[in-house]
């Protein structure tokens, strides 16, 4: 009676541990534009900033580029790269769809088409990401410091000369390219690796009670 016990205790183990690896490994799956596909917008430069709109990606995420062979192009490249439609050191570049493009990474991810030098790019078919816990935007610019204010001093202050510039320029977003390459890794099959050993292990308990 104890051992069957023992083992239904076990076997309840495993079967939460395994249920743990299934929900990290979920992951959701984006048609990118819909039933508009991966094209040039025509007229509506902003359509893929519209669709990304209201989404929360996280990483495992699929996005789907349907797009013809030698018509259109999926390239990852820099936030530089990206807002300027360069396409000459592209990160990475798939040319042949549809193509799966699977989320590895949190931070902001740049996607672009490179067809007709860039042309395509600038016509809207470009594509910015935002995944998970991230830091990448530009920062608001940090307000000045106020003065204090003079403690109801009965003298007027004494004037110093021409006015004093302000101590700082607005900061401007850094040229340097942010660091958006696509790790080989996954997390969830970090999670799997991570959680496995609490499998076999919860199993070969088994073969002492």
């Amino acid at each position: 009676m104890a051992k069957q016990m023992s083992m239904t205790i076990l076997l309840v183990v495993v079967l939460t541990a395994v249920a743990a690896v299934v929900k990290v490994t979920e992951a959701a799956t984006y048609v990118v534009g819909d039933s508009t596909g991966w094209i040039v917008p025509m007229n509506n430069p902003t359509f893929y900033t519209t669709w990304t709109s209201g989404k929360r990606f996280s990483v495992g995420d699929v996005l789907v580029f349907n797009f013809l062979r030698n018509i259109h192009d999926v390239a990852t490249v820099s936030k530089a790269d990206y807002d300027a439609c360069a396409v000459d050191n592209t990160l990475t570049r798939e040319t042949t769809g549809p193509y799966n493009y699977t989320i590895n990474s949190t931070g902001t991810h740049y996607i672009i088409c490179t067809v007709a030098n860039g042309g395509h790019c600038m016509g809207g078919q470009k594509l910015t990401i935002s995944v998970g816990n991230s830091t990448s935007g530009t920062s608001p610019a940090s307000s000045p410091t106020g003065s204090p204010t003079p403690s109801g001093s009965p003298t007027s202050p004494t004037p110093t000369g021409s006015p004093t510039s302000p101590s700082g320029s607005p900061t401007s977003p850094s040229d340097s390219p942010s660091s958006t390459e696509t790790p080989a890794g996954s997390s969830s099959a970090s999670s799997l690796a991570a959680t496995l050993p609490l499998v076999f292990m919860t199993i070969a308990l088994a073969f002492f009670y």
